[in-house]
């Protein structure tokens, strides 16, 4: 698994010029699904990203969690973020897993994220999508599977 976060002060994604998630002060998620990945890999994502302390405290340091501040959600589904450009210019997807197998996995992750935290909203795997976002800092992170190494 691999995830870009974002902190962001609000975060849209729309399919067809209709919006279909939408988060105010959280995280967004780019959530892309590898062929090994499984529930208990993205288990361990999860429990991280909520854990994270990456939000301001009081004294402007970051000390706080998406789960300290009541933070919102948003995960989109990016299986870009398997591109492997070594060879050539064109980016190869091979890494990235299945389709049906990363959206199972892909589902599973917004069921179980929207277990710990009050506002989870998602994009539509496969689709198209436009997704607009103010960053907040900027603040971005980068997990893979080192996190669960």
């Amino acid at each position: 698994m691999k995830v870009v976060i974002q902190r962001v002060n609000h975060a849209s994604v729309a399919v067809d010029g209709e919006v279909i998630g939408k988060i105010n002060r959280g995280l967004l998620l780019f959530l892309g699904v590898g062929m090994e990945d499984t529930e208990e890999i993205a288990d361990k994502f999860i429990e991280k990203i909520c854990k994270l302390r990456i939000f301001e405290d009081e004294n402007g340091k970051t000390n706080l969690s998406i789960q300290d501040v009541q933070g919102e959600l948003l995960v989109i589904s990016q299986f870009t973020l398997y591109a492997d450009c070594k060879k050539g210019n064109r980016p190869s997807f091979v890494n990235a897993g299945k389709p049906e197998v990363a959206n199972r996995l892909y589902e599973y992750f917004l069921e179980e994220s929207r277990k710990k935290l009050p506002v989870v909203e998602a994009g539509r795997f496969g689709a198209d999508m436009k997704v607009d976002l103010e960053n907040d800092g900027p603040f971005t992170i980068v997990l893979d599977d080192q996190i669960i190494k």
